[in-house]
């Protein structure tokens, strides 16, 4: 059973969709209205209309904190909103797009985190859980319940194609 969960959220996102010159690999850019930081504690606190941008990455959110302990290029980025929005482009303009409670930016694993009623979207197919996790080198996907959601949901929505 769990090997068809897995090939099922990994049938999300398919193998041949990448990020265009790796999002990962640009320049992040934070806007918000309000900013504090604590160079001694490499803590950051943004809030108030925050919105990250790293390539064609977008996460809007209420606030952000960076924690930045850990050094260069192993920053985690928590963001919290009502909901907290993620967009990104793949290889051939193919959107994805994702909102939840928090979502957490692991910088050195590439890796989202989305948690409190997280729902991720590509192609008109989703998976909404109470935690998703997404790699965006690998394009790979988990999905958890938890204990307000009981079952992992996967919607997939069938090609359209026209007949010969």
């Amino acid at each position: 059973m769990n090997r068809i969960k897995f090939f099922l959220l990994t049938a999300l996102l398919s193998a041949n969709s990448y990020a265009s010159n790796p999002d990962y690999s640009q320049p992040i850019a934070i806007t918000s209205d309000n900013n504090e930081t604590s160079i001694k504690e490499n803590i950051s606190v943004y809030t108030q209309n925050v919105e990250i941008r790293q390539g064609s990455l977008t996460i809007k959110a209420d606030r952000l904190e960076i924690n930045a302990t850990a050094g260069k290029g192993n920053e985690v980025f928590i963001t919290t909103g009502n909901p907290v929005r993620y967009s990104q482009l793949l290889d051939g303009d193919i959107p994805v797009t994702a909102n939840a409670a928090e979502i957490r930016y692991d910088l050195a694993s590439r890796t989202l985190t989305l948690s409190g009623n997280a729902q991720l979207s590509q192609s008109g197919s989703q998976v909404q859980a109470a935690v998703i996790r997404y790699n965006l080198e690998s394009q790979q996907i988990s999905a958890e319940s938890g204990e307000q959601q009981k079952r992992v949901t996967t919607i997939f929505t069938p090609e359209n194609k026209e007949n010969p």
